[in-house]
């Protein structure tokens, strides 16, 4: 359905330039969002999939070990969609002792994504709702050091920002002035708090296209706006896990990504942008689950491997179960976290090394590095830079 342009233009002199910034109305939309019978196909596929995902935790014995390299890679293709050229195992690499093998600036980016999702899902278990205080606080650990952190980490934009172009009159999408976005953001605010309109999954698409519309940052809103939908259902209770990214799916689909939402602010057409939404939801969802377990089926396969070589089983298995939560790892954390000694652990180690398990990335004698190559490449699949 469209419904003629979504918002008003504020006409802003910038440069000498007489510059349109498009001002969003309020949520929900007016005419309200029809639901047709393919509208309603896509809605109970989307939540079917995440009800699935949902679940997913009586698959996994520890949904941490999942966690951890899951919500790492979603960081790595929420920046990649940034322009940000590190791999998974560079990001992994540096969180083990900021080893180098990539460009800083590109694996703090993506660390910082990792302490964002933390921060906010923190806040949300310590009891505040999703608001503007979040968003802000999420926006200040996402640019807290590296790129962007001269691009007031934290706080509304006070000056206009543009997508695409050189400067605002060649833009081709300004956002609302700055004097405008707090008044757009409280009422984005107040729909995040409706208990009545749209389901969650609608709602959740509704916010994510408004956000990126008011661009309230200066910098980091593409990555605050796709956290939003993780931290949207986790603080409505339908995930309890933050186990659901749609970055893959936007890296996949970029052009039509950001042609419906040119389509909604120009002509209305909210349906076409939430059947996207909803397909991507379903498909992220369902890739999530099937990646669970393929994770389960490769550790069981593995072990049943290890078991098989007698005594030095033992050791080996405790080894394999910290790779399992690590999966790239120097032998001395190994040893660490097993409460093994360095000659157990590393007798172990040889274990995973002769099963094929397990690989040394590094060539050297003293701290080694080490890989659980299936496990990485399983979590790579689709990290391949734009």
């Amino acid at each position: 359905m469209q419904r003629g342009p979504t918002g008003e233009l504020s006409v802003q002199i910038l440069g000498g330039e007489r510059v349109p910034a498009f001002v969003p109305g309020p949520l929900p939309p007016e005419p309200p969002i029809v639901f047709d019978a393919g509208m309603q196909r896509h809605l109970e596929r989307a939540s079917l999939a995440v009800g699935r995902l949902d679940s997913v935790s009586t698959l996994l014995p520890d949904t941490h070990l999942f966690l951890y390299s899951y919500v790492r890679k979603e960081a790595l293709l929420s920046s990649q969609i940034e322009g940000t050229q590190s791999s998974l195992s560079e990001l992994l690499l540096f969180e083990i002792d900021d080893a180098a093998g990539a460009p800083l600036d590109d694996v703090v980016e993506v660390t910082n994504y990792v302490a964002a999702l933390e921060h906010g899902l923190a806040l949300l278990r310590g009891g505040l709702p999703l608001c503007n205080r979040v968003l802000r606080e999420v926006h200040g650990r996402l640019l807290a050091r590296g790129r962007g952190s001269d691009k007031a980490p934290g706080q509304f934009r006070s000056t206009q920002n543009w997508i695409g172009g050189s400067r605002p009159g060649n833009a081709q999408f300004v956002p609302p002035p700055p004097e405008r976005v707090e008044e757009c953001m409280q009422r984005l605010e107040q729909f995040l708090h409706e208990v009545d309109g749209p389901p969650l999954l609608v709602r959740a698409a509704l916010a994510h296209a408004q956000f990126e519309t008011i661009h309230p940052f200066l910098d980091g809103n593409g990555r605050v706006g796709r956290l939003m939908i993780s931290l949207m259902l986790h603080a409505a209770g339908q995930l309890e896990e933050p186990m659901l990214y749609l970055s893959l799916f936007l890296k996949q689909n970029r052009r039509e990504y950001y042609r419906l939402l040119d389509a909604v602010r120009e002509s209305g057409d909210w349906e076409a942008w939430i059947s996207f939404f909803l397909t991507g939801v379903a498909e992220c969802a369902d890739g999530a689950v099937e990646t669970a377990r393929r994770l389960m089926a490769l550790f069981e396969r593995d072990r049943l491997a290890i078991q098989q070589v007698g005594r030095r089983a033992n050791s080996a298995l405790r080894v394999h179960d910290a790779m399992k939560a690590r999966p790239l790892q120097r032998l001395t954390n190994i040893a660490e976290r097993t409460k093994l000694s360095f000659v157990a652990a590393s007798r172990g180690m040889d274990v995973l090394i002769d099963k094929g398990i397990a690989r040394e990335l590094t060539g050297q004698r003293r701290n080694r590095v080490f890989a659980y190559g299936d496990y990485l490449a399983i979590l790579n699949e689709g990290t391949e830079n734009l």
